[in-house]
């Protein structure tokens, strides 16, 4: 039961804080045993390279004694004394900084965990109350979210303004470049996906397969035909489209889990074909040695350019550095990206949008009114593969080497993810999504296998404490009267019409 009032040590129940701290270390102990205590590391033999086992039970009961400070804090903050709990987080925070520890991950899981600590006994001070219920934690987020979508209007902008500008940013080196590079290949992906899922609701486990199509599509006309980036690039995203038109036929009558079930057999049939063409796709070996784009096929990136032609950083008068590329690389990302969210943006006010959006809300309304099923979901099919297809061509020249595994379920579960926690169908929510679920763990990619183990348990801590996404805030299209009601003057003639007719 939870205290509404300022509780006292007095009142706390000792023997049942002991029993539910040590159940927590308990529990830290059973999961960090194997994840954290155990390593297997390459070791030389006299008979060569083998496997060796080791252990790292220090960090194990560092891993314990963090937890059961934590769950000590968030039961103090429960019972009604979030000031100790406030003092205490940010003291633990602090001493994981100073105190030398075994592990990096373990200064990480200190400053981070006792942030949370602090921030959640830092609302009950300011609230007065230890926890809000379900609906009100709901009513609260939708009421934030709302209001994320009216502010969106300048967000947008300044977003788009500090990504332009990053390159330049004092801090940003060619690490950051990366990063960004990739976040906004993901925001891109996420943007595509959004229209199957989000808009249309249609559960799609299979869209990396227009990811593979169109950077397979890129790789085999650059180099069997030597077409240049700038024509593979929409070559590349009719093929993907033309994929996602044949993936629309066989699933017009499904929907829900048979839906999902579809897509994920279509996605796993792409790789097995692009594992088993070794003609064509080169098979497991994949794909290498693919072109790179030039600057607007006016010059080349590289050190030296042929006969006759002119490099970048001659042409601008530059010393050479391979950062030109990848900033290159980073704006082009950064004006696809721009791209599919314009179109997206007002392809959603268009009637096919309208029709996406009331297909999402009821399939069987959305058919009583007359509306053409089939075209609706083709059209969100095609549209939705068209745009992994051009982020599947970028993928490609980025990394001028491709194989199948690079397109396997996980890339579809990770882009399904960041539609899904970033709340569907809306396009900030996928940019916030991306920046925590992309960036984040790049960020922190030090940490080596630690990384993915916080990934999954930040996706996890999401889905219990907004299980519907971000921003899942549904605000409809098109208004009768515009964000700000209908006018003044047409209320007052309606209410002296009610008042006439009573």
């Amino acid at each position: 039961m939870l205290s509404e009032s300022r509780g006292s040590y007095s009142d706390l129940d000792w023997r049942g804080v002991a029993k539910e701290v040590g159940l927590a270390g308990l529990v830290a102990f059973g999961l960090s045993i194997a994840l954290v205590g155990l390593r297997t590391v390459d070791a030389e033999t006299g008979s060569g390279a083998s496997l060796a086992l080791v252990t790292r039970f220090a960090d194990v009961a560092w891993v314990i004694v963090l937890v059961m400070l934590g769950r000590l804090g968030l039961i103090l903050d429960r019972e009604g004394l979030p000031l100790p709990a406030l003092v205490g987080a940010v003291a633990v925070a602090a001493v994981t900084q100073i105190v030398p520890m075994p592990g990096e991950a373990l200064p990480v899981l200190g400053l981070v965990g006792g942030g949370v600590v602090a921030l959640k006994a830092g609302l009950t001070m300011v609230r007065h109350r230890s926890r809000l219920s379900r609906q009100e934690r709901d009513d609260a987020m939708d009421k934030v979210a709302q209001r994320f979508q009216k502010w969106s209007r300048y967000l947008g902008p300044a977003a788009g303004a500090f990504a332009i500008l990053l390159p330049f940013m004092p801090f940003a080196d060619r690490q950051v470049v990366d990063i960004g590079v990739l976040i906004l290949m993901y925001i891109m992906l996420g943007w595509g996906l959004n229209i199957v899922v989000g808009l249309a609701g249609l559960l799609d486990l299979g869209y990396v397969a227009f990811y593979a199509i169109g950077a397979y599509s890129y790789a085999l006309l650059a180099q069997t035909f030597g077409f240049s980036f700038w024509l593979c690039l929409p070559l590349a995203g009719i093929l993907a489209a033309f994929g996602g038109l044949l993936l629309g036929f066989p699933v017009l009558r499904l929907r829900g889990d048979y839906l999902a079930i579809v897509t994920l057999g279509f996605g796993e049939m792409i790789r097995i074909i692009l594992l088993n063409w070794y003609q064509v796709t080169g098979g497991p070996d994949g794909i290498s040695g693919i072109p790179r784009p030039s600057f607007f096929g006016i010059a080349d990136f590289a050190r030296r350019a042929p006969e006759g032609e002119r490099t970048f950083h001659e042409m601008f008068g530059l010393e050479y550095s391979t950062l030109h590329r990848v900033v290159f690389m980073y704006y082009l990302i950064l004006a696809l990206a721009l791209l599919v969210n314009f179109v997206t943006i007002r392809v959603r006010r268009l009637p096919i949008g309208r029709a996406w959006e009331a297909l999402r809300e009821d399939d069987i309304a959305c058919q009583s009114l007359g509306i053409n099923r089939t075209n609706v979901k083709l059209a969100a099919f095609t549209m939705g593969a068209m745009f992994g297809g051009f982020a599947g061509s970028f993928f490609a020249t980025r990394q001028g080497f491709i194989s199948p595994e690079s397109f396997t379920f996980i890339e579809s579960a990770i882009i399904l993810a960041i539609v899904v926690l970033g709340g569907m169908g809306s396009q900030m929510g996928v940019v916030i999504a991306s920046i925590v679920l992309i960036g984040m763990p790049e960020w922190f990619r030090e940490l080596e296998q630690y990384r993915m183990l916080a990934f999954g348990g930040g996706m996890v801590l999401i889905m219990i404490w907004r299980p519907r996404g971000l921003l899942a805030h549904r605000d409809p299209t098109v208004l009768l009267h515009g964000r700000g009601g209908p006018p003044e003057s047409e209320i007052r003639a309606e209410e002296k019409a009610a008042g006439a007719t009573s």
